[in-house]
This record gives C-alpha cells, structure tokens and sequence, in this order.
C-alpha cells in the first residue's frame, strides 16, 4: 500500500522522530544526592500565595535531594508532607491561585512527591528519573513565580 510504502521510505528513526512527543522542559541539571542539608524551621503557611508557594518549593527542592540515610530525614518528610497538603488544601479553593501556572505546577510536584511519601516512605530516597522530572518543574515553576503567573 501506499502508506507502508511511505513510511518504509522515511526510514525508523524519522518515523519516531515524528511520532515521539516533544520534552516540554528545557534539560536540567540534576544535582547528587546528599545526606548534608540545613533542616528548616520555618515549616507553615503565612498564606500569602507567592511567599508560600515560594517556600514548599524550596523544602521540596531539599527533600529532592536527600540521600538515604540523611539526618531527620523521616521527620523532614513528615514535615513536608503535612505543609504540601495544608497548601494544596487551602489554595486550591481559590480559583485566581488555582488557574495559575506556577500553581498547577507546583500542585503536580507536589502530587509527585506526595505520592513517593505515601508509596515508599518518608526514609527512601527519589529514583533519579523521578528526581529528574522533578527539577524540571521546580525551574518551571520559579519561572512562573518570578513573573507572577
């Protein structure tokens, strides 16, 4: 048929080219795991949106990184688990915070993140796609902050 024979005459690799999505994230560097971090004292919300989304972002960024065997690191995923839900749970009802990038961002990290605790426990560290993928739309998400978005 005529399509077979077209797409013979394309060649393999031009055929996935086509049909393999596109990354939508620029590639990030992705930084070794390490047991040593500054645990934070500021968990909570000061429910101010940007401040907020500012700081769950960073704890993220820390417990991303975490190596196993890093010191507190159960009670830092506890920690972050209950100010990840808090904010999800108290943003969400609002819909000029909800229809933003950063926050449809953030709320899919979080997911991601949430979802790890809850699989694999507060003392297992990221797999590294995981971790990965994360960083990505942790650059994404400062991205939309620093334009208010």
């Amino acid at each position: 048929s005529s399509r077979s024979d077209f797409l013979k005459l394309l060649g393999g690799a031009a055929v996935t080219s086509v049909l393999a999505p596109t990354p939508v994230f620029a590639e990030i560097d992705v930084p070794a795991q390490s047991t040593a971090y500054e645990f934070p004292s500021d968990w909570g919300l000061s429910f101010q949106y940007e401040d907020d989304a500012s700081k769950v972002r960073k704890h993220m960024i820390v417990a991303t990184g975490m190596a196993k065997g890093a010191d507190k690191m159960e009670e830092f995923g506890k920690n972050m688990k209950k100010e990840m839900v808090d904010f999800v749970s108290y943003y969400r009802r609002f819909p000029k915070v909800a229809g933003k990038p950063s926050f449809s961002t953030l709320y899919t990290s979080i997911n991601v993140l949430a979802g790890h605790y809850t699989s694999y426990g507060f003392k297992y560290p990221l797999p590294e796609k995981r971790r990965k993928r994360l960083y990505q739309e942790y650059a994404e998400i400062e991205k939309s902050l620093r334009r208010g978005r």
